[in-house]
């Protein structure tokens, strides 16, 4: 059901087609003008827009004129053809038909080692290096405890926008050539039916043999699970009274300043220069709204993509969102005069669909809206489908604005699609210009482990205590980031109305994005991944704005390792001779237009004679789309400044072009200078220097990894990163006080030179580790005096069978792929050394010296030298008491929707000593030795005490105590009382692994190590990992042989192959040259050609400068 505002269409029919026909030639010349580089994924996306745009008006036509669309036929139509899709009659159908089947066999084959050679060459990445800068669009990809897999139903997308029919057709076909006929393809009930798509959901058993099948289609592009999405609404309840009860008085506080936004942002001011947002659509992805509230007389449409029958938002949150950005009455809004699209996305249950999601973007981009508000979010940034889709929102020129999260003030817990460098990020502050603690905090996690993490939110603006729209009428007061973000919104809606004038259009999301960073207003307490460029400043943004030149710019604007706080934690640690690189990610932002390039490569030029001591090394974007991308500095410092110290400055240049605009008769070109400045010191010794091991953390997404504290059952799955500067950044700042230098190893264990570090830091790992890294990492220790500190956590394969996620609206379980810690993996490490940990999951306080410590779900040790000494302490036996515990539905974690009160956030635990009470016993928890060579090893069986997350009692005095002991010769005095080492026995069995894990699909260790992979899940299934009967090999591995072996010049075949595939390409476009003449007569000059020409008149000659400046007359939203 919709409500839609009366558009008269008619008298656009003659517009529309003229400008179709200008958009088909001119982008047919951008494609045949261009090189091979210009095919990439951005192009494809943003070219398929355009035929979207054709497609919708042809079916428009095609209602009223049915007849065939050969000429001079007049015959009605009978069918569709699956090729061209066009309609035709029966007699062209089948002529048509086979014209096309005939080109398109001879072009398999003749283009069959070239598509061979570019597969293969998209899989060589056998060569693992050392000390890089990786960009991790492609590992982008999929899962969540906000997105989860439901069972035997896939989203298959395709290449273009098809109708119905032709999609089915597509589809059909696939399942009949492999003779499956147990599937179905699932009917979506929404406006969208109208319309051509580009995806269709299909419901069958998840074969890897027909998912193969389907991605091998030519016009199938990807095959993705479908997921239901249980993305937050970020927003918290906040109560006018809060009351404090005692024996006999009641004391009253007064109620916190309520924000009224549009009077803080003084958005009045704008309103009497008479922008209030007319002629801007927004569209609001929410809850839906209620019918009639008397708040909004600005609604253009309502639409229900939902299962539910009504649109009415019963929870009140979409209403309060439009209310923050459109509202008339009472509670203003920013733009009160912007036309709302509402968007009912989430039922009454809070569930949603990626499903859902897709229709209704693509419903969004055919309304052709300015604007579109998520105050949605979740972690899962892979979720492939979503991305693609908002990628294609904001290359139609949809500004996207979209809420951070409410997981702060944990740092890493960036929610998506918030955290996408073309998406408009917006955290939170208060109303007195602090950082709202409930706010999430940067850095991206999307480039972990090899890279560095990318500055986000982009800006923060007022989400706490703010005034809004109530369900029936009246007035109410809410925070959140799902409020903060609808305030950017309305704020983008009302500088946009005030540019609207200008021509050509300047209002894209690049442009938009640039004013708001331009203007924004640093906030002096705050670092870069809380603040972003800073507050929000309407009034500087709209003379930015109005001032603006398409041009280029850069997101940090500088670098300045000198500056504290806003450049944390880069700030807190000088660079210095031998440091791992240090990796700054900036985003580049083009507002010149979707598609742009990085021409050269980035320059570096030192101010003085003292900046040849820093070296800069680059990986970026070589093409910018859509209106975005991104450069990576990777900074080490030279040999000769070892015994340097002072500050280098410099700047480093870069050009980014995009093509020409209407008028111009050039491309248009952007210079962007990006100053460095950055502190040196001498190296510091050996003993003070820490290697924080990063490479063998996995979390999630991709894969269900649970929290390392059991008693955790709101916020079940490992998602922060685990790095030093996300969950763990109090012991960063503990250890750097101390007098540490801290560096991140992004590699292996083999990419670093032992005889530089002092400690090497092993944290709750979940990955693997190669065969060349356990004898490395031995011999370092034997030989090198490398000292290793392992923080390790509970593993029970029991356990994780009892802590399985239930789904109780799909029904589903999600297994977890490892425990707290891979600790059979671990042991496989440690076993040189003679150490062991256990599978007993213990729990409790207990006390070391003058300090008491929770052990929160840790492990034991059952294997340890003997002349190394232990600490027994008696604990509680947490994993006998969950095994025990009788199965309830009530008890396995749910997955909704959540609206958390974050401003009175309570910890809620479920107290399993409550329900049974455990069995205590004493278990060796730590452990100290010191080898032969001289490198002292230290384990402690927990790590929840020095992880931020659900923090309940801090060991930063343990580390540094542990510390103390590997990086000098004498002990603590907190060790001095340790227990005597007890005989234990040597041995032990291997830990029991869970046959069910999946973490050979997300380890960047297994899918290199084919003995790894077998022996992590014994029950693997053959199709996986087989492809002769008796050989077990990498899939990954296989292609990158295949390139070896045939690919070379001593390969007797490789030449004769080679000519052989150019004869015949050859006898392919001499047989085939009318069908594709007339193929290149249609992409050129489109359906109308025939229609067009007159009789006594010949196709006219066009210059390239007219062909390639026909964009010129189009009328951009």
């Amino acid at each position: 059901m919709s409500r839609k505002r009366k558009l008269d269409e008619s008298n656009h029919n003659e517009h529309d087609n003229k400008q179709r026909q200008r958009m088909t030639t001119y982008h047919l010349n951008n494609i045949f003008q261009t090189t091979q580089q210009k095919l990439y994924d951005g192009s494809k996306n943003f070219f398929r827009k355009l035929k979207d745009a054709t497609l919708t008006n042809e079916s428009k036509t095609n209602s009223m004129l049915s007849c065939c669309s050969s000429m001079h036929c007049t015959i009605p139509i009978v069918s569709i053809c699956d090729y061209c899709e066009k309609q035709y009659c029966s007699n062209h159908l089948i002529l048509c038909s086979q014209s096309w089947t005939t080109m398109v066999n001879v072009l398999y084959k003749s283009l069959f080692f070239y598509l061979l050679t570019f597969i293969i060459t998209l899989n060589t990445n056998e060569v693992f290096s050392c000390n890089i800068t990786t960009n991790t669009d492609e590992q982008n990809l999929s899962v969540q405890y906000e997105a989860k897999t439901i069972q035997d139903e896939f989203i298959v997308q395709f290449t273009g926008y098809y109708n119905e029919l032709t999609r089915s057709n597509y589809i059909i076909r696939v399942f009949e050539r492999n003779q499956i006929s147990d599937y179905e393809i699932v009917k979506r009930n929404n406006l969208m039916q109208r319309y051509p798509s580009d995806f269709d959901i299909v419901r069958f058993n998840d074969d890897e043999q027909i998912i193969d099948a389907l991605r091998k289609h030519p016009l199938i592009r990807a095959v993705n699970p479908h997921r239901q999405i249980t993305r937050y609404i970020h927003y918290s309840k906040v109560e006018n009274e809060n009351d404090i009860n005692g024996n006999k008085r009641k004391l009253h506080r007064s109620p916190p300043n309520h924000i009224r936004i549009a009077e803080s942002l003084q958005a009045p001011k704008l309103w009497k220069m008479g922008h209030r947002g007319a002629g801007i659509h927004v569209a609001i992805f929410d809850t839906g709204i209620q019918d009639g509230h008397p708040h909004f007389p600005n609604i253009a449409e309502v639409t229900n993509w939902t299962d539910e029958k009504n649109d009415h938002d019963t929870i009140g949150h979409g209403l309060f969102v439009a209310g923050v950005i459109g509202s008339n009455k009472e509670c203003l809004g920013i733009a009160p005069e912007a036309q709302l699209h509402i968007f009912k996305v989430f039922t009454n249950n809070q569930i949603s669909y990626t499903s859902w999601f897709l229709d209704a973007f693509n419903y969004a981009i055919v309304k052709k809206v300015h604007i579109l508000n998520l105050s949605i979010g979740g972690p899962d940034f892979m979720d492939q489908p979503f991305i693609d889709k908002v990628w294609d929102l904001t290359s139609n020129s949809i500004i996207l604005v979209s809420a951070i999260g409410n997981d702060g003030p944990l740092y890493g817990t960036l929610n998506n699609p918030a955290d996408q460098m073309d998406v408009i990020g917006v955290g939170s502050i208060t109303v007195d210009d602090a950082i709202s603690r409930f706010s999430s905090r940067g850095m991206t996690t999307w480039e972990l482990p090899a890279g560095y993490g990318r500055m986000k939110p982009d800006l923060v603006t007022y989400g706490s205590f703010v005034r809004g729209s109530n369900l029936v009428s009246g007035c109410k007061v809410l925070s959140g980031t799902s409020v903060a973000s609808p305030v950017v919104a309305g704020a983008v809606a009302l500088l946009a109305s005030s540019v609207l004038h200008r021509t050509p259009n300047i209002i894209n999301p690049a442009s938009l994005k640039q004013a708001l960073l331009a203007s924004a207003h640093r906030l002096r307490h705050a670092n870069m991944f809380e603040q972003g460029h800073g507050k929000l400043n309407l009034l500087r943004a709209f003379r930015v704005l109005n001032q603006y030149v398409p041009q280029a710019s850069l997101s940090p604007s500088y670098i300045d390792f000198t500056e504290c706080p806003y450049f944390w934690p880069y700030c807190l640690q000088p660079l210095y001779h031998s440091a791992m690189p240090i990796i700054v990610n900036v985003t580049i932002l083009n507002g010149m237009d979707v598609v742009g390039e990085v021409v050269g490569q980035p320059q570096w030029h030192p101010q003085d004679s003292y900046g040849q001591y820093l070296e800069l090394s680059f990986d970026f974007s070589t093409k910018l789309w859509p209106w975005s991308g991104y450069l990576a500095l990777s900074m080490t410092v030279h040999q000769n400044a070892s015994d340097f110290e002072g500050t280098v400055q410099g700047h480093v240049t870069l050009t980014i072009e995009s093509p020409a605009k209407d008028s111009e008769s050039f491309v248009q070109r952007s210079d962007l200078i990006l100053p460095v400045r950055v502190r040196i010191i001498p190296t510091p010794i050996r003993s003070h220097r820490i290697l924080w091991d990063q490479f063998h953390s996995i979390g999630y997404p991709p894969g269900y990894f649970p929290r390392d504290d059991l008693k955790q059952k709101k916020d079940p799955l490992d998602w922060n990163g685990d790095h030093i500067h996300t969950n763990f950044r109090h012991v960063y700042e503990h250890l750097r006080n101390a007098g540490y230098f801290v560096e991140v190893l992004g590699q292996p264990y083999t990419c670093f030179d032992a005889s530089l570090y002092g400690t090497l830091l092993i944290v709750d790992p979940e990955e693997e580790f190669f065969d060349q890294e356990i004898t490395k990492l031995h011999n370092d220790v034997v030989n090198k005096s490398l000292s290793i500190i392992v923080f390790a956590d509970w593993y029970n394969s029991s356990v994780m069978k009892r802590v399985q996620f239930y789904d109780e609206n799909t029904r589903q379980w999600w297994l977890p792929e490892t425990g707290g810690a891979n600790l059979p993996a671990l042991n496989k490490l440690l076993k040189p050394l003679g150490i062991a940990l256990g599978d007993t999951v213990l729990e409790g306080n207990y006390e070391l010296g003058e300090h008491i410590i929770y052990y929160a779900s840790g492990t034991h040790i059952v294997r340890f030298p003997a002349d190394g000494y232990l600490i027994y302490r008696p604990l509680n036996d947490q994993g006998e008491t969950i095994i025990q515990m009788p199965v309830s539905p009530h008890m396995p974690q749910q997955r909704h929707l959540n609206l958390e009160d974050h401003d009175n956030r309570k910890k809620e635990k479920l107290d399993i000593e409550s329900i049974m009470k455990p069995r205590t016993i004493s278990m060796p928890i730590l452990g100290l030795v010191e080898s032969s060579g001289g490198g002292r090893v230290a384990v402690y069986g927990d790590s929840n005490c020095i992880d931020s997350v659900h923090l309940v009692r801090d060991c930063y005095w343990l580390l540094l105590a542990l510390l103390e002991f590997t990086t000098s010769s004498r002990v603590p005095k907190l060790f001095l009382q340790l227990d005597e080492n007890r005989q234990m026995d040597s041995d032990v069995p291997e830990l029991e692994r869970l046959n069910t894990s999946r973490l050979h699909l997300f380890s960047r260790v297994i899918e290199r190590n084919k003995n790894i992979m077998k022996y992590q899940n014994p029950s693997m299934s053959i199709d996986d990992d087989i492809v002769s009967p008796n050989v077990l090999v990498d899939s990954n591995e296989t292609p990158s042989r295949i390139a070896k072996n045939f690919f070379s010049l001593r390969n007797p075949v490789f030449i004769p192959s080679l000519f052989g595939s150019f004869g015949v390409l050859c006898v392919f476009i001499i047989l085939c040259r009318k069908q594709l003449y007339r193929l290149l007569i249609f992409v050129i000059y489109g359906n109308g050609f025939y229609d067009r020409k007159s009789n006594s008149s010949r196709l006219k000659h066009m210059t390239k400068h007219r062909q390639y400046h026909h964009i010129a007359a189009l009328n951009k939203p």
